[in-house]
């Protein structure tokens, strides 16, 4: 171990690795069927929890989810050579299992009665795709946080395809609203507010300072972004903290006068928020720190190559456009397009929806109605503490059956595919190579990697797929025995974004049914720490692919000791002690996170601001043969609402192709 391991708990024994005595241990687990899982296991030391939402350690893309994918990748060829037949052929098979893959299974279903029979595939231990859970049972209390798809952001703005989905599955976001109305002020009420952490390798040394307490003219405690009292105890320079207090003054100077609001709009879509802040508003280095990682948790990248007129659209908390006097945008331009940009909640008084898991009660939902024995309960409510049985996911006598650790390697038409009236599917699982037949399949997977499961598409089709390059994050929950150091210190939120982790929060207070959230410091938590591993000052693209092959190759332990000493760095002050105090960590990494979004600094302006046929997106997701394509991708856009949408177009053409069409606008 290392000098200072033992100081900060990396000997301890808590719920955090997914391997133990080697990966081969973890890998071999992963692979078990999931008709091998127990509904309530016990486990001996040393194996993992065999239910997925409770493993810990390197979840996201884990160990065993993306090895034979890779291989095809390579290789660009898949050995086929004795694959076995299941001898099942189902109405549709569906390649991924997360919200687009559950949705199109939903979509189907719906359609064409429950006499039809869906596949759903999965490389992932779990369901869901991004919107996972992690979960840790700690002292008669379940923990719960989410594993990456956070929220529903606006829902007044999801297409309607997506708001019938949400009723059709149970989804109640008034009563969501009002179950959670005192939980919205919780961590103020006790005194807590945001803060900066001066990091000591950008700044000389560590210092957190914490947002003034501003008294607003209600009688309600508010965070001011940047306050005169804020600034001054930050350890910057004079030049930087006039420049702060500059840039959020709503009588701010006009740094493009003579121009019209469409000709300031012009120059800001084609110059990056850092250029606009250092080349025009001209602020210090030191002021730009607090702006350098805006975009980050929307395009994996930050403000280097996060266009200006995006950082304006996201509105509340960017600084330096006050002077402006933009007009405001036409409804639609940048928060209902789909594959817009991350305009919409700003454009909107809603608040956003967060379930205690995130979107994985979405996931939940969708699969208590496809497999409503695989999920208890009958609410969303019943979801908060409830435990699905895996076991019962994949069965014969299912509509619907979801078929775990299943990685799609080849999908192809059984003759022409102008005239097959089947799709031939191989998958691998547990070492051994199946095939499985659809008489339609449904793409709920990558993009960037669908060519090479199909390699009979046209090429252009294919290029056009191979234009989406996902951009890589990592959601990290931390399980804390309690969260007296955040009270003491008079925090809930810590930037940092020169640091290993770019933000630690604690999570949303959020209750749902049985599952509670921690009302006293003393109590048990949840933190979340995000990570995006960019290379700022290169393009999009190759940061994405830098960042991913970043995250490939990190152990994690590496995580584990950065987490670790980040935490000691910000907290320690307050008393916390990373020994103590943590009892479980799970790193939810997601080397294929976000789908691309157009960007004015990159991509031709009419990609970004219309719906135009020649989007690679749009050329991407056209049928082909039995085959079509459905994900957040399709959509250019990494909204919940886009991956329903994009379902719901998909199936649409697997029943225009039925011998008995079925009309989709009838649903």
């Amino acid at each position: 171990m290392k000098e200072n391991d033992h100081t900060l708990g990396m000997d301890c024994d808590i719920s955090r690795r997914d391997f133990i005595n080697g990966v081969a241990v973890a890998v071999g687990a992963l692979a078990l069927p999931v008709s091998g899982l127990a509904t309530e296991p016990k486990r001996s030391a040393g194996i993992p929890d065999p239910y997925p939402p409770a493993r810990l350690g390197m979840r996201g893309s884990h160990p065993g989810s993306f090895e034979a994918a890779h291989a095809l990748r390579d290789s660009k060829h898949a050995d086929l050579s004795g694959a076995e037949s299941t001898g099942e052929t189902y109405d549709l098979v569906v390649v991924g299992g997360g919200l687009s893959g559950l949705a199109a299974a939903h979509y189907f279903l719906k359609n064409v009665g429950r006499q039809g029979k869906v596949l759903v595939l999965e490389n992932h231990d779990d369901f869901g795709g991004h919107a996972k859970r992690n979960e840790l049972p700690y002292q008669g209390r379940l923990l719960v946080a989410s594993g990456g798809t956070q929220e529903i952001e606006a829902p007044s703005r999801y297409n309607r395809w997506a708001l019938q989905l949400l009723e059709d599955i149970g989804v109640n976001l008034d009563a969501y609203r009002k179950e959670n109305e005192a939980n919205a002020g919780l961590y103020r009420s006790i005194g807590l507010r945001g803060g900066h952490f001066f990091d000591k390798e950008t700044f000389g040394a560590d210092r957190l300072v914490v947002t003034p307490r501003i008294q607003a003219d209600e009688g309600n405690d508010r965070q001011s972004l940047f306050s005169a009292e804020y600034v001054r105890n930050m350890p910057i320079s004079e030049r930087a903290k006039r420049d702060l207090l500059r840039l959020e003054d709503p009588n701010q100077p006009d740094y493009m006068p003579g121009l019209s609001s469409a000709q300031k709009k012009e120059r800001l879509a084609r110059m990056s928020y850092r250029d606009y802040l250092l080349n025009v508003a001209k602020v210090d280095e030191q002021a730009y720190w607090f702006y350098m990682a805006q975009g980050r948790d929307v395009f994996c990248v930050g403000a280097d190559a996060l266009p200006a007129l995006f950082a304006w659209q996201m509105g509340e908390g960017i600084g330096g456009f006050g002077g402006l006097k933009l007009e405001p945008s036409p409804e639609g331009l940048l928060a209902d397009l789909p594959g817009g940009q991350h305009g919409r909640q700003a454009e909107s008084d809603e608040p956003v929806v967060h379930f205690p898991d995130g979107n994985a009660t979405l996931a939940r939902l969708l699969v208590r109605w496809l497999i409503p024995d695989a999920v208890p309960g009958s609410t969303q409510d019943d979801l908060g503490t409830g435990r699905v049985r895996y076991e019962l996911l994949d069965r014969p006598v299912n509509d619907a059956r979801i078929r775990l650790n299943s990685t799609v390697l080849n999908v192809r038409h059984d003759g022409d595919p102008k005239s097959a009236q089947q799709v031939v599917v191989n998958y691998r699982t547990a070492g051994k190579l199946f095939e499985v037949r659809g008489r339609a399949c449904v793409m709920a997977c990558w993009n960037m990697f669908i060519p090479y499961l199909v390699p009979e598409l046209p090429r252009a089709q294919k290029e056009a797929l191979a234009y989406n390059v996902k951009g890589p994050i990592v959601c990290t929950n931390v399980f804390l025995k309690n969260w007296k150091a955040f009270e003491k210190l008079g925090i809930s939120n810590v930037g940092c974004p020169t640091m290993y982790h770019d933000t630690v929060a604690l999570t949303d207070p959020s209750d749902l049914g049985g599952l509670h959230h921690a009302r006293n410091p003393n109590e048990p938590i949840t933190i979340r720490m995000s990570r995006t591993p960019a290379s700022p000052g290169l393009p999009r693209k190759d940061q994405h692919r830098i960042g991913r092959a970043d995250l490939l190759a990190t152990p994690f332990e590496t995580f584990e000791r950065n987490i670790r000493s980040q935490l000691m760095r910000i907290l320690g002050p307050g008393g916390f002690d990373p020994a103590r105090d943590i009892i479980g960590i799970a790193v939810n990494r997601w080397p294929h996170g976000y789908s691309y979004t157009y960007n004015s600094l990159y991509d031709p302006m009419e990609w970004v601001f219309t719906e135009t046929d020649t989007r690679p997106c749009v050329v991407a997701r056209q049928p082909f043969g039995r085959i079509s394509i459905a994900n957040a991708d399709a959509a250019a856009s990494p909204h919940t609402d886009a991956a329903f949408l994009e379902a719901h177009r998909a199936v649409g053409e697997v029943l225009e192709r039925r011998a008995t069409p079925f009309v989709l606008d009838d649903v």
